[in-house]
């Protein structure tokens, strides 16, 4: 057996015997016991925390079994640690009472930190929201880019690489990132389609605050073309509170005509007319015609 202290070597010992900066100075990794108290958060952090049956599943098993793997931490500058993978264990342990939670701790800057805690965390869990990959790509892009290591586009390539996801697609879920909150939850709860929720994106934070108050005023949720139309409003300058309540109110109305005059008539009016104005000018043309048929 290697000696505790050993590179490569992986030693347990209690975090009163250690401080953090005791830790950093040794060679290799060291799985420490360290209090729940002193286990911070990261900030930002993008994967979510909930007491929902996975955790109750996971703290039944930190019950029976204990920790089988341990988190990962970095020492703070002046005093605790930073949990970069390990909240949903730290959280099970809490609820069953145990007073510690097992971790790796490694001396880390900011940006590989941050690296680090999008990668374990992506390696770990499964299932993802949309907020959460959402975030944990923003997190790790820009932590690379900070880093200097990699340009941009190589950058974006380490994260297709990663993830299997093409390079419009990290793009567009980063997108969900300049999303209010209440709206962020509705695409993660599917009350919003994706391709909808990237294009409300580039609206304002007020403007998304008005669109989210008109989804609840009208019991609606806006269609893709909606959101095209809301984002091509606000670039003309015509976008208001009152605008984006009417263009939210005609899926309550109609919620055929809208498609139907996106796919042939939509291009011969203006972004701010509504089905129903659309649908009365082409009427009166209409009647225009018939009456010159007539009069022949």
């Amino acid at each position: 057996m290697a000696k505790p202290g050993a590179k490569g070597d992986i030693s347990r010992t209690s975090s009163g015997q250690l401080s953090p900066a005791d830790i950093g100075a040794r060679p290799g990794e060291h799985v420490v016991e360290i209090p729940l108290n002193e286990l911070n958060a990261p900030d930002p952090h993008p994967f979510l925390v909930s007491d929902d049956d996975a955790m109750t599943q996971l703290a039944e098993s930190v019950r029976r079994f204990g920790v089988r793997e341990p988190g990962l931490a970095r020492p703070l500058t002046e005093s605790g640690f930073e949990l970069l993978c390990g909240n949903r264990r730290k959280r099970a342990c809490e609820i069953v009472g145990l007073d510690t939670l097992p971790v790796i701790v490694r001396e880390l800057d900011d940006c590989a930190a941050a690296v680090a805690m999008v990668d374990s965390n992506l390696l770990q869990r499964e299932k993802l929201l949309l907020s959460e990959k959402a975030w944990a790509y923003r997190v790790k892009l820009e932590a690379l880019n900070h880093s200097g290591v990699r340009a941009e586009a190589n950058s974006v390539d380490v994260l297709v690489e990663q993830t299997g996801e093409s390079k419009n697609q990290i793009f567009r879920l980063i997108r969900l990132t300049e999303l209010v909150d209440n709206l962020l939850d509705k695409a993660d709860t599917r009350q919003l389609a994706f391709n909808t929720a990237v294009e409300l994106s580039y609206l304002s934070y007020d403007e998304q605050q008005c669109v989210a108050e008109a989804m609840e005023q009208y019991e609606v949720r806006p269609s893709l073309s909606q959101a095209i139309r809301l984002k091509k409003l606000k670039q003309s300058g015509k976008l208001t509170e009152e605008v984006i309540g009417n263009v939210l109110a005609e899926t309550k109305e109609s919620p055929l005509s809208e498609n139907i005059i996106r796919l042939k008539y939509r291009k011969f009016f203006p972004a701010e007319y509504s089905p129903k104005q659309v649908e009365n000018t082409i009427i009166a043309l209409l009647r225009d015609w018939q009456k010159a048929q007539l009069a022949h």
